[in-house]
């Protein structure tokens, strides 16, 4: 008839127009869980924000997409609760005396008579040092560093789920192998933090555990609190904060070509710092820490070229530095 053509196809949202959207929805209720809630740092929790981060991202995929995340970090999400709640089991059962003296000795052997804890507090904080007293700037960095143990793997594994399913199985067999090899040193050698070992009297200066110290205007301590009921205090050798930043920061610089890829370095080597001045760790436990982020990469990398169908030299590239395969 002449008359103008109606498209009747259905209206639809641009794919980039949705993902912002999305994310900032997601941004605005993650903001608001954490002003009301605290920090989703249980596995529960962490992880469930982080499924709806990948919703948010993908929000036009379909929802059979969507569930793929549950069947993949199901297995995670178990183990991670399962070190949360059993990293106590030591204490309870009785077994097995908590280790006081022993990791004190070995610091003041390593630095000359002197307790890097207590000289740090008495330098940093004051003497007394309080949680409570006037806070530095370097404080809000290192409350910051502390907190972001909660995160950054979990964060960087939801990238990689995103991106790439192979190097996301690379670094959930590490992650996770970590918070088993700690959670089974923890049952089998308890041992007190140096904030615990002062107020059993076993260290005659004043060390505090100032941990939320840098937020305590955010209700950061009170956040710390809730999290240290669940658990055990003794559960200190290894450092499992130490040791994940090591494997964050070699996994962050074995991506990288640059001359700067090694100032990853400074992620755990300022949480090591943080950890011994605010009382949560021995230097002993640090090195403990590394050592097992070694044991535990060098591990999986014997046991997949050991498995390997591919080449030896063609494996050992890929254990080192996972391809990338983008998957959306």
């Amino acid at each position: 008839m002449g008359g103008a053509q109606v498209d009747s196809r259905p209206v639809t949202v641009a794919p980039r127009l949705a993902r912002v959207a999305g994310m900032l929805t997601y941004v605005v209720a993650l903001t608001w869980w954490v002003t009301v809630m605290g920090i989703p740092k249980q596995a529960l929790p962490a992880i469930a924000w982080i499924w709806l981060a990948t919703i948010a991202w993908n929000i036009q995929a379909p929802w059979r997409a969507h569930l793929d995340f549950l069947r993949d970090w199901s297995i995670p999400l178990a183990v991670l609760t399962v070190y949360l709640y059993s990293r106590g089991i030591a204490d309870d059962l009785g077994f097995v005396s908590v280790h006081v003296t022993a990791p004190i000795k070995v610091d003041r052997w390593l630095f000359g008579g002197t307790l890097p804890t207590e000289y740090l507090q008495a330098k940093l904080c004051g003497n007394p040092c309080e949680r409570t007293t006037p806070r530095h700037w370097y404080d809000v960095i290192l409350t910051t560093v502390y907190y972001s143990h909660f995160v950054v793997a979990l964060t960087i594994a939801a990238v990689l789920w995103l991106r790439d399913r192979s190097a996301w199985v690379w670094f959930m067999r590490r992650y996770l192998s970590l918070n088993i090899l700690a959670l089974v040193v923890y049952i089998t050698y308890p041992m007190a933090p140096p904030w615990l070992a002062a107020q059993q009297g076993a260290v005659s200066g004043h060390i505090a555990r100032i941990t939320g110290r840098g937020w305590y205007d955010l209700r950061a301590g009170d956040f710390h609190q809730k999290l240290s009921a669940v658990g055990n205090p003794v559960a200190a050798m290894p450092s499992l904060h130490a040791a994940v930043s090591l494997f964050v920061a070699l996994y962050g610089a074995s991506r990288l070509r640059s001359r700067w890829r090694w100032l990853f370095l400074l992620y755990p080597m300022a949480m090591s710092f943080m950890l011994v001045y605010y009382g949560e760790h021995y230097v002993i436990d640090i090195v403990a820490g590394f050592a097992a982020a070694g044991l535990v990469l060098c591990g999986w990398k014997v046991w997949e070229l050991s498995h390997a169908s591919d080449p030896p030299r063609r494996v050992l590239a890929e254990v080192v530095v996972p391809r990338q395969r983008r998957s959306v």
